[in-house]
């Protein structure tokens, strides 16, 4: 009981830790085009974005928390060992963040934890206690891994057309505008940037949130999967002291190396980010902030002059995106082998 005990608490900080980080690596997701753009200084960006951060998981609901706690299935599972492998998972997801950080490359928290949690599993009780979806995928329904995966992939697609469309919208309204119009886009982006951080906060903090839900279930401290506040209420503490402190690394990529952003531009990525965001919170999909303001921004690019996007530096992107779950799920799988020498569970 003592080590069940210990393990738990142990699991929970890690996953706030994870969150913290998932903050600090998607930071510069929200606020690379508002301050690309000169529309706040980093201290105002910073400002309205933690507290819209903050309040996201508060009342951003719990449909994504269900999602994610429920793709794997640690049921019948020693304690000791469920508890185990879901901290080797966060590991896995923890390190990669702080790996692609460091090299300022813009991956996908949502990917390394998934493919955090993949590897953990299978590699420890094995891939059937995964829920693969593929059966209820064959009848027409997204359930488990298919619906995680479908989200993750189809939410930069529809980033990128959505800021393409957009683009070309704001730019025959703006087409008799002055340069003097620059001052209300800007002012624009309190109203979108504080929507981005919000959408950010519903979405990703739910993943953290569905993560420490599923430890209280299998530790046997709640009996039912339902998030308590308290983990709604420490979960968005912990991603909001995250996006506070900025991995400002990131910053100039997206701001920067993969198109020229002025005013219209960064309006644009932050109202399509924000949008796709929170219409794949509402179904419970968990998607990548930083896929969807990657793509948005690209999308915008191309809408307006197709051969000044950097595509070369997307490309790196993407590769990084391909490699981020099987990246992570191999720092799981390490990780499972240390903790496992320690605790000597066995499935």
């Amino acid at each position: 009981m003592e080590t069940l005990l210990l393990l738990a608490v142990v699991t929970v900080v890690v996953v706030l830790v994870f969150d913290y980080t998932n903050g600090f690596h998607d930071a510069a997701n929200i606020v690379a085009t508002v301050i690309a753009s000169r529309a706040m200084t980093p201290a105002q960006a910073v400002l309205i974005v933690g507290v819209f951060e903050f309040l996201g998981p508060l009342l951003g609901g719990t449909a994504v928390a269900n999602t994610i706690g429920k793709f794997v299935m640690l049921d019948g599972v020693l304690p000791v060992l469920s508890l185990a492998v879901l901290l080797c998972g966060l590991l896995g997801a923890i390190v990669w963040n702080l790996a692609t950080w460091y090299f300022g490359i813009p991956s996908s928290s949502s990917h390394a934890l998934v493919g955090g949690l993949m590897g953990a599993v299978v590699v420890s009780v094995g891939a059937d206690h995964v829920a693969w979806g593929f059966q209820e995928l064959a009848s027409g329904r997204l359930t488990g891994i298919t619906k995680v995966l479908a989200a993750l992939v189809l939410s930069p697609l529809i980033g990128f057309w959505v800021g393409f469309v957009l683009h070309r919208v704001l730019s025959v309204a703006l087409r008799a505008a002055t340069p003097t119009a620059n001052r209300h886009l800007r002012f624009a982006q309190f109203f979108t940037a504080a929507g981005l951080a919000f959408s950010h906060g519903a979405n990703d903090a739910q993943k953290s949130m569905g993560i420490l839900t599923l430890v209280l279930l299998l530790g046997g401290f709640i009996p039912t999967f339902e998030v308590p506040f308290w983990v709604m209420l420490a979960c968005a503490t912990a991603i909001t002291l995250g996006v506070l402190s900025g991995g400002w690394r990131i910053v100039r990529t997206l701001g920067f190396a993969i198109y020229r952003v002025r005013p219209v531009h960064a309006l644009g990525s932050q109202l399509t980010s924000a949008l796709v965001i929170m219409g794949a919170s509402a179904v419970g999909a968990p998607v990548s902030t930083t896929h969807v303001v990657a793509t948005s921004i690209m999308g915008i690019g191309a809408s307006e002059r197709p051969r000044a996007v950097r595509w070369s530096k997307a490309q790196d992107i993407a590769t990084t995106w391909l490699v981020t779950i099987p990246g992570s799920a191999l720092v799981a799988i390490l990780a499972y082998a240390v903790v496992n020498l320690f605790l000597g569970a066995k499935p």
